[in-house]
């Protein structure tokens, strides 16, 4: 977890479901020393960061078009991978300050939360950088626009882009992803090639009219585009050496997203299985055994004796009765039957 160099624990993680179903998780946050407090907010972000990878970040890269972050956290782009974590760190905050209830299922108290706390930061975000955080079209500059109601969009979504950290690309407005919308708002979609030529000049008519008023457009403009990344440039073609391969997660949290994907695959097995009429305990321990006991061991791209201790525990729990019965139990649980 970011920000910590303390190993989170599953006792941590205890705890703070603990914390939470007494309605002292807020207090003890306030109150931990900064040792304590790193190793609280690590449990947290442990709990959180499934929830904002399957609610937030999955459906969020999707409509990017991003099939590659989809997979997992291991995959994803570093500008997606940011994000995510800038949400995570978002909502663990949000728990952090509001957790003064008792709260018995800390899952289900977290997806409540999850978009006030993650729109709340963003704003936050644009705010400190001097990006709107609601843009909306000033009465002067509609005006300056001649009233036109595409160039009044098109300023919108300029203010808009200009608080978001990346560029697109190579480039600085996305205006490609503009074009489908122009040609929604004027009817006029122009051909082939001529969209990119059309609307950089649109921008720059629309930019022009914002710096009529100088103070405003530095403050809201310039200073949010000041701090956008700019792109890495992609290795030559012809480069004779080869970078090492950047690590972006570590080990654990490839594991935290392996088994994850596994368990809803499990739970939608389960759930066919339920629905043709199978015995519950048989459906269960069969589905488990087959994911968990084959494909969660699927480490082909780790060292030899260098898998997660994960396996180790599942391999084990699978081969006793005893806990596989609280595994069954569980999964009915969870499913509500």
């Amino acid at each position: 977890m970011p920000g910590t160099t303390h190993p989170i624990r599953p006792a941590d993680v205890a705890g703070v479901r603990e914390l939470a179903r007494a309605g002292r998780l807020a207090r003890s946050a306030s109150a931990a020393p900064p040792r304590d407090l790193a190793r609280l907010r690590g449990a947290v972000y442990t709990v959180t960061w499934p929830l904002v990878f399957a609610r937030i970040t999955k459906p969020l890269e999707l409509q990017r078009r991003h099939p590659d972050c989809l997979r997992g956290l291991e995959w994803m782009r570093p500008d997606c991978l940011d994000g995510f974590h800038d949400d995570v760190e978002a909502v663990v905050e949000h728990a952090l300050r509001r957790a003064t209830d008792p709260i018995q299922n800390l899952e289900g108290w977290l997806a409540t939360r999850l978009s006030p706390a993650t729109v709340d930061a963003h704003r936050r975000r644009r705010g400190e950088i001097g990006a709107l955080q609601r843009p909306r079209l000033p009465a002067w500059l509609g005006d300056a626009l001649g009233g036109d109601p595409w160039l009044g969009e098109l300023a919108v979504r300029i203010l808009l882009w200009a608080g978001v950290p990346t560029t697109a690309g190579g480039e600085l407005w996305p205006l490609a992803g503009w074009a489908a919308r122009r040609a929604e708002v004027t009817g006029e979609p122009p051909a082939g090639h001529d969209h990119r030529e059309t609307l950089d000049r649109e921008v720059r008519t629309v930019l022009a009219a914002m710096r009529t008023r100088p103070k405003w457009y530095a403050e809201h403009v310039e200073r949010p585009l000041g701090h956008k990344r700019a792109p890495v440039a992609p290795m030559p073609a012809d480069s004779s050496s080869e970078l090492t391969a950047l690590e972006l997660v570590r080990p654990h949290e490839v594991d935290d997203a392996r088994l994850t994907g596994l368990a809803e695959q499990a739970l939608q097995a389960i759930e066919a299985r339920l629905a043709r009429g199978q015995d519950p305990a048989v459906a269960i321990t069969a589905v488990v055994r087959v994911v968990f006991g084959t494909a969660a061991s699927a480490t082909l791209d780790r060292l030899p004796h260098n898998g997660s201790a994960r396996d180790d525990w599942l391999s084990a729990a699978l081969a006793d009765e005893a806990r596989l019965a609280r595994i069954v139990a569980t999964a009915l649980a969870v499913l509500d039957r």
